[in-house]
C-alpha cells in the first residue's frame, strides 16, 4: 500500500532515452537494480567511509555503509507507506560519487578542479550514473528514471546553484532543482544521518578512539540510550552493550523520525507527491530535540572520531597521492590507461575533467597502486591505518 502523495512508478516522468517497460518489474525496481550491477557501485567496497585502507574486516566502507542507510530507509518507507524500492535506489546509489579517501579526496580534487569548474561528489554521483557508467549499447549511463535522478541531485534540499556536472545533465533532463525533492529522497537523507552516526559511532568504540563512558558523559542521547540498555542487560560487557546500544539508538532515532514525519504530513495533508515537492519545506524531518540530539552526536563524532589525531595523520599523505596523481596524469596524460588515453579531450575544460573522472572513479588501494606505478613514494603513520 502506498499513500496518495508516494512516489508512484506507474506515474514516474519517464527517462532521458525511452525504453520498452519491464514485463517483471516497475521503474524504481529496475533503477535499483541497475545500481546494484554496476561498476560504480562495487567500488564502494574499496573506497573509504571513515578509516582509510582499513586492515581491520569489520569497518565500514562506503559499500557496507550504502548497504546499511538502505535497510534503514526499507524500514521507514514500509511504515510511512512511502516508496520503498525508490527509497533504497536512492539509498544505494548516495555515495557513489565519492572519490578515494573519502572527503580528503574530494577536498583536493575540489582544489585541483577549481579552473575547470570544480568538483563535488553529489555531482560527480549524477555524471557516474548518466555518464560514465557504460553498460549499454544504446546509451550512455545507466538510463535511470527521472525521480530517481531527482532524489540524488536534491535528497540535501533544493539546488539553487548547481556545478557544472550536475548543471549539464539538468540542461538535457530537467530534474526541477528548484523545489524540494520527493518524500523518498528527503528520508533517504535522513537514513543516511541515522546509519552513519550510529555506525560510525560503533566503528569508534571498536578502533579504540574512545569509550562508552566518555561518549556517554558527553552526549545526552547515548547516555539516555545507554543507560535504557543496562537496565535491559545488567551486568552485560562493554562489547555486547555497545552493540545494544548501537541497535537501541537508531530505533530511538528512526522512530522519532516517524513520529514527526507523520505529524508534517497530517498538517500538510499534501494530495500527492507534488504537494511535497512546492511544500517550501522538508516534510520529512526529525523533531526538533532530536536534532538538537543529533547535532550533539555529530560535534563528538568530529572532535573525538574524524579529526582524531590517528585519523589527521592520514589526510596529508591521502591528500598528497590525490594531488600527485591528478597533477601527473594532466601535465602527462600519456600516461593514463589505454582506454581513458584513446578518449582523452583535446581542450579544456573537458581534458581535465576526464582526468578527474578517471581520479573519482579509483578505490583507495587503485589508487595507491597507481601512484606507486607512476613512481610516486610515500609513507603512511605508522599505526594510523587500522
Amino acid at each position: 500500500m502506498l499513500a496518495p502523495y508516494a512516489s508512484n512508478p506507474a506515474a514516474s516522468r519517464g527517462r532521458l532515452h525511452s525504453e520498452s517497460p519491464s514485463a517483471r518489474r516497475d521503474a524504481f525496481q529496475r533503477d535499483r537494480d541497475r545500481i546494484i550491477h554496476s561498476t560504480a557501485f562495487r567500488r564502494l567496497k574499496h573506497k573509504t567511509q571513515v578509516f582509510v585502507s582499513p586492515d581491520g574486516d569489520h569497518f565500514r566502507t562506503r559499500l557496507t555503509h550504502s548497504l546499511e542507510v538502505a535497510q534503514i530507509g526499507r524500514a521507514i518507507a514500509r511504515t510511512l507507506q512511502f516508496n520503498e524500492d525508490l527509497t533504497e535506489a536512492l539509498c544505494l546509489a548516495h555515495d557513489l560519487g565519492h572519490p578515494p579517501f573519502g572527503h580528503v579526496g574530494e577536498d583536493v580534487l575540489a582544489a585541483r578542479m577549481a579552473p575547470w569548474g570544480g568538483f563535488d561528489h553529489n555531482g560527480h554521483t549524477i555524471r557516474m550514473l548518466t555518464t560514465l557508467e557504460v553498460r549499454y549499447a544504446d546509451f550512455d549511463g545507466l538510463n535511470l528514471s527521472w525521480e530517481t535522478l531527482e532524489g540524488l541531485a536534491k535528497h540535501n534540499g533544493p539546488v539553487t546553484a548547481p556545478g557544472w556536472a550536475l548543471g549539464d545533465y539538468n540542461a538535457r533532463h530537467d530534474l526541477d532543482l528548484a523545489t524540494h525533492a520527493g518524500p523518498e529522497a528527503q528520508l533517504a537523507a535522513l537514513a543516511d544521518d541515522i546509519a552513519y552516526d550510529n555506525h560510525d559511532l560503533d566503528d569508534g568504540l571498536r578502533a579504540g578512539l574512545f569509550t562508552l563512558g566518555e561518549v556517554a558523559a558527553a552526549v545526552p542521547l547515548v547516555s539516555e540510550c545507554l543507560d535504557a540498555v543496562r537496565a535491559r542487560h545488567p551486568g552485560a560487557p562493554d562489547d555486547r552493550l555497545a552493540a545494544e546500544l548501537v541497535r537501541f539508538q537508531i530505533g530511538r532515532m528512526a522512530d522519532d523520525l516517524i513520529e514527526e514525519t507523520a505529524r508534517r504530513l497530517a498538517a500538510l495533508a499534501p494530495a500527492d507527491v507534488e504537494a511535497i515537492r512546492q511544500a517550501g519545506a522538508p516534510v520529512v524531518r526529525f523533531s526538533e530535540a532530536m536534532q538538537a540530539a543529533e547535532r550533539d552526536l555529530k560535534r563528538f563524532l568530529y572532535a573525538n572520531m574524524y579529526f582524531h589525531t590517528r585519523n589527521l595523520a592520514m589526510r596529508e599523505p591521502a591528500a598528497a597521492v590525490t594531488g600527485e596523481l591528478f597533477d601527473t596524469l594532466h601535465d602527462d596524460p600519456s600516461k593514463l590507461p589505454a582506454d581513458w588515453r584513446e578518449r582523452l579531450p583535446e581542450t579544456e575544460p573537458a581534458r581535465a575533467r576526464h582526468i578527474a573522472d578517471f581520479i573519482a572513479g579509483m578505490t583507495d588501494r587503485y589508487a595507491l597502486k597507481t601512484f606507486e606505478a607512476l613512481g610516486g613514494q610515500i609513507a603512511f603513520p605508522p599505526g594510523a591505518i587500522i
